[in-house]
């Protein structure tokens, strides 16, 4: 098993594909999980390689939110797309990664993830109604890297 298949249980990783179900129900926004092991990047550099990768920049609204977790790192980013970080206060992602981080502290990997994805679905359904002719634009399975 690698490191990044043991990050997580298989009934952990459900619940979070769960959250981020949950998050997107009332939203248009997609909001996506990428782990890996190792980057020689920066965190913030290789989530937003992974935002692109993942097209998650080709959503109509431009409303979609990556967490990026590097394993063997222990490194942790979230990005937004250009429409909502247009609306959300400018330490929305500050705050929001400090609840993740804060439960990665305590090995909480799955709580911290539910948590910020949760938090994040909320501010999507604010800023970015559910419309009736909303699609889930992007798969909500966890990428591994």
């Amino acid at each position: 098993m690698s490191i990044v298949e043991d990050f997580l249980t298989a009934e952990e990783e459900a619940e979070i594909v769960q959250a981020i179900h949950s998050a997107e129900q009332n939203t248009s926004g997609e909001i996506r999980v990428h782990i890996e092991n190792h980057t020689d990047l920066k965190p913030l550099e290789r989530a937003q390689e992974v935002f692109h990768q993942l097209k998650m920049d080709e959503t109509a609204l431009r409303n979609g939110v990556l967490f990026y977790v590097g394993v063997s790192d222990h490194t942790f980013a979230i990005i937004g797309d250009k429409g909502i970080n247009d609306v959300v206060e400018s330490d929305f992602w500050d705050c929001t990664k400090d609840i993740v981080i804060e439960n990665f502290k305590k090995k909480q990997f799955k709580k911290g993830l539910i948590e910020g994805i949760l938090r994040a679905g909320e501010k999507l359904k604010h800023n970015f109604p559910f419309q009736n002719d909303d699609s889930n634009e992007l798969s909500n399975e966890i990428s591994k890297g």
